[in-house]
């Protein structure tokens, strides 16, 4: 099947953004995204083989949802640099997840899926079950083997916000209830591939966290004006009409939030001016966390937006949460936090703000 182009129905400061769907040999989705038309030839080779098989059980006395996928047990675990499976690849060589010399940015679905369109219905259970119904994808932020979304660069920070908008309204298009995209950074979060990258996750439910926040929304619940209504100790940066903060509400240290003065269900709602500001701010809290740690600060971000078809009283957040209490100490989540949920936070929201203020 020959590969299809189009572009995004947004554009980027005029600039029209391009997307090349590319199908791999196990029938798995490439798209290259770019501000420049991706033309170059396909790389001769073999494809790597997806493997997939999973299902979702509801935890009786918690409520919330795991996934069993046993098959990811075996994925790909902190390959050389000549195995790197995110880089572009090369004529000879074998062939990586990007059957390509060169891109922008891509996304693949993962070959080790949590969630599939293939997910197969589970056995019959005592327990509420569901097929792992969905998808899992992996967005490639640059065919450089080094950087972060601090260094990245703001146009192709601009280029990831699109990308991110356009994959949302796929996996809602394709019947995924919750979009999180998101990254883990550093070895302490447990990552495995340390070339620039990010996930999404399109789940066939809602998880727990997520529907308590949408039922709030709905029942209310206004961040923005409370966002507002705290003192100016808390804010850490503007840029665009949004902001970032440490929330009076942190469960890690260190934690920091961005959202916009003015509310949106989803990056899909921000104007230009708004994902300027946004991919902005994406850059700039890393840029902070690695001055003031003095070192590649381990993270996990996170985009909360709202479910499908929820739009309106949702109000989108990006969420940092660092592994770090000190330079060289690791906020442990253990056996309390684990099994209440209940986080003990070894640094005041206020502290937060002031320390990445000053970087």
């Amino acid at each position: 099947m020959s590969d299809t182009f189009s572009t995004l129905s947004r554009s980027i400061d005029g600039r029209a953004v391009y997307r090349r769907h590319h199908i791999k040999g196990d029938g798995r989705d490439l798209f290259l995204y770019g501000f420049e038309k991706s033309v170059t030839d396909r790389v001769p080779g073999e494809d790597l083989e997806m493997n997939a098989g999973a299902e979702l059980r509801q935890h009786p006395l918690r409520g919330d949802w795991s996934i069993y996928a046993a098959g990811r047990n075996n994925r790909t675990f902190k390959p050389s640099a000549a195995a790197n499976p995110l880089a572009p690849s090369q004529p000879g060589q074998p062939l990586t997840e990007i059957p390509f010399q060169d891109f922008e940015l891509a996304v693949f679905g993962n070959r080790f899926p949590s969630l599939s369109k293939n997910a197969r219905a589970p056995e019959p259970s005592n327990l509420n079950t569901v097929a792992a119904e969905g998808a899992c994808e992996v967005i490639v932020y640059s065919p450089k083997a080094e950087g972060s979304l601090a260094t990245l660069g703001q146009d192709r920070r601009r280029l990831l916000v699109e990308t991110w908008i356009d994959r949302y309204q796929a996996m809602f298009g394709a019947g995924c209830a919750y979009v999180l995209p998101f990254e883990n950074r550093g070895d302490e979060v447990g990552v495995t591939l340390h070339h620039p990258h990010g996930q999404i996750y399109g789940f066939p439910v809602v998880p727990a966290p997520q529907a308590y926040a949408a039922k709030a929304f709905e029942a209310g619940y206004d961040l923005a004006s409370e966002v507002r209504s705290w003192d100016a100790n808390l804010k850490i940066a503007e840029a665009g009409g949004l902001v970032s903060y440490a929330p009076a509400f942190a469960r890690f240290p260190y934690e920091v939030w961005v959202s916009a003065e003015v509310p949106v269900s989803g990056p899909w709602g921000f104007d230009n001016t708004q994902a300027d500001g946004f991919a902005h701010l994406l850059g700039d809290t890393i840029r902070r966390y690695d001055a003031f740690f003095e070192r590649e600060t381990p993270v996990m971000l996170t985009l909360h937006a709202a479910p499908h078809g929820r739009d309106g009283a949702f109000q989108f957040t990006a969420q940092f949460y660092p592994l770090l209490r000190g330079k060289d100490r690791i906020k442990y989540l253990a056996s309390v936090e684990q099994s209440t949920g209940i986080f003990t936070v070894d640094i005041m929201p206020d502290q937060t703000a002031e320390k990445l203020r000053a970087q």
